[in-house]
């Protein structure tokens, strides 16, 4: 027999969950150690096929800092503004830790490969939702440079079938942000009963 027991706190949390911004996210990170059951945590997520069609890079301090000197010439060499590339260039030099969650389908002939991109997607929210109830501030972010092949090929070092599902920087948040305005469900819900 599964345990189907209510769990109010789990409940508790995702009602109140909130992000915190990447910008005011500092050390201390979680080390190795306390970053592993999140990950763990993470790898949970429904995958239709059990195909597996996602992986982890973590982005500690090193790596984070070539990867700003990266986001600096990938945006010079296309043209975007200096505003843009200091922009998307602080997520990495300030961030004290980050993983990429990595698109990686698999070739099925059941699964299509927009459920793969979904569990992509749900592997990235159950990363941040995990950080988050660890204690930890966490934010998931993008930007222009994970469109980037160059920058995505080189510094991250996929492949040509895989992309950036989302990247979860983590770290130390001094303060909880106010809660932004969320969906009114009455809006967004469709009751059917026939």
């Amino acid at each position: 027999m599964t345990d189907q027991s209510p769990a109010p706190a789990v409940m508790e949390f995702l009602l109140n969950r909130r992000s915190r911004p990447a910008k005011l996210l500092q050390a201390p990170a979680p080390d190795r150690a306390a970053l592993t059951p999140i990950l763990i945590a993470a790898a949970r997520t429904p995958d239709h096929g059990k195909l597996v069609p996602w992986r982890f890079v973590v982005l500690e301090t090193a790596a984070l800092r070539r990867l700003g000197d990266l986001v600096a010439s990938c945006g010079t060499a296309s043209g975007r503004t200096d505003e843009d590339i200091a922009k998307a260039r602080a997520c990495y030099d300030s961030s004290p830790l980050a993983v990429v969650v990595i698109e990686a389908p698999k070739p099925s002939d059941k699964i299509p490969e927009i459920e793969q991109t979904y569990s992509a997607g749900a592997v990235c929210l159950a990363l941040l939702n995990a950080a988050l109830a660890s204690g930890w501030g966490a934010n998931w972010l993008t930007g222009w440079p994970v469109f980037d092949r160059h920058f995505v090929e080189a510094g991250l070092g996929l492949n040509a079938s895989e992309r950036v599902a989302g990247i979860i920087h983590i770290g130390t948040a001094e303060t909880a942000p106010p809660d932004r305005p969320r969906p009114d469900l009455a809006e967004i819900t469709t009751w059917m009963d026939a």
